[in-house]
């Protein structure tokens, strides 16, 4: 078989990639063996194995313990939809991360106290030690984990408010725009900020992902007069899910 200039694992990876998504190895599907990869491509078992690494890296197959390597299911993404300030009253935590009306979901939420690191306190205008309530998400579409998400709130702004646990007291759940009112601080900006990377460990065990997967992470936070109140790290699985923002125009 000819190729051209890539190193030789790439290109056999590729031809691999191109069976898979056109469907020549369906999900399922055993890979052929590393010997059956030497001889068919020409190469060497090193090449052979690298080229198999490539595409467990890429998650587009899986290893079975005592079995062998197989075409993992590739799953159809589906859209997490994103807007500016979120409804100002009655908004479920899901519905403030998940802007499409259609869609039902529920979630889980634990609080504490913790010192703000030295990102986090470049994030909220604060200094690195100082005291924040930081909120930790997991959220659940037909009961299936679609979305992670870590917020922090300092606590110079909420502490000793009847707002300072968002998922405890009288707006508890009711968002950052809602419980922010209520106290006489108001909301007028928020920034997302949107990357990707591969997911850390305990991400995927949570998501139901597997090692080197990558995740879309958004980097939001809450303005009031140009005064950062909140800030969060939003997770989603870039394997099965695409993020869609609707955006007013002024």
């Amino acid at each position: 078989m000819t190729f051209g200039e890539q190193p030789a694992y790439l290109r056999v990876a590729g031809d691999l990639r191109k069976k898979i998504v056109n469907g020549s190895l369906p999900p399922h599907t055993r890979l052929p063996s590393q010997a059956r990869i030497r001889e068919e491509y020409g190469v060497s078992d090193t090449v052979a194995l690298e080229a198999r690494k490539v595409l467990m890296a890429e998650g587009l197959v899986e290893g079975r313990s005592g079995s062998g390597t197989y075409v993992r299911e590739r799953p159809v993404p589906r859209r997490i939809s994103r807007s500016g300030f979120r409804p100002p009253s009655g908004a479920t935590p899901f519905r403030q991360e998940q802007a499409d009306g259609e869609t039902r979901g529920t979630w889980e939420s634990n609080s504490e106290q913790a010192e703000a690191s030295v990102a986090v306190a470049e994030r909220l205008g604060i200094r690195s030690g100082d005291r924040v309530m930081c909120t930790r998400y997991v959220f659940r579409d037909a009961g299936e984990a679609m979305m992670l998400s870590t917020s922090w709130e300092p606590l110079a702004v909420t502490g000793r408010t009847p707002v300072m646990l968002p998922e405890e007291g009288p707006l508890g759940g009711m968002g950052v725009v809602e419980r922010m009112a209520a106290i006489d601080v108001v909301v007028d900006n928020v920034t997302e900020e949107v990357g990707a990377r591969p997911g850390l460990a305990e991400e995927l065990l949570a998501l139901g992902g597997v090692p080197g997967h990558v995740v879309l992470v958004i980097q939001r936070t809450y303005y009031a007069s140009g005064r950062p109140v909140e800030t969060a790290d939003v997770v989603i699985p870039a394997d099965r899910y695409r993020v869609s923002y609707h955006l007013p125009v002024k």
